[in-house]
């Protein structure tokens, strides 16, 4: 995809999106993370639009139950009993797919962030990451 084109989000965002749902309990979205090894779902709302993002250190928080020594029984009790809407971020900010990947770039470091939802006429579609800007580091011929 390199020549006189700007790189585009489309070219390198994740496809197809693992999300949860708005009433979903934390412990769907940590299982979701961990074995797919995401650090980010976005939240959808009854209707398919995006409401928030739940990120690994939203999860982490619970961690905090087994740190005070509660163990890991009682961190799975918090997980099953909290929904993604109660701990998700709503300011999410977001990109397009035809968005200059450099712009996109500058959205993340501006903000300190670690992904950008990709929306197409409102519906997402995708997702920016961190890790999408590495494996872009990582083909063949980027890093001349």
């Amino acid at each position: 995809m390199s020549g006189s084109r700007p790189l585009r989000v489309r070219d390198v965002m994740s496809q197809p999106v693992r999300t949860v749902g708005r009433n979903d309990k934390l412990s769907l979205a940590d299982s979701l993370m961990a074995g797919g090894r995401i650090r980010h779902l976005p939240v959808l709302d009854e209707e398919g639009n995006l409401a928030g993002i739940v990120s690994r250190s939203d999860l982490f928080r619970g961690s905090l139950v087994k740190a005070l020594g509660y163990g890991s029984v009682a961190q799975e009790r918090v997980l099953e009993s909290l929904l993604a809407k109660e701990v998700m971020t709503t300011e999410v900010f977001t990109t397009t797919p035809d968005a200059a990947l450099a712009d996109a770039a500058r959205i993340m470091i501006e903000k300190k962030i670690g992904c950008l939802p990709v929306l197409e006429e409102g519906r997402l579609v995708g997702i920016l990451t961190e890790g999408d800007f590495v494996a872009l580091a990582a083909r063949p011929g980027s890093a001349e």
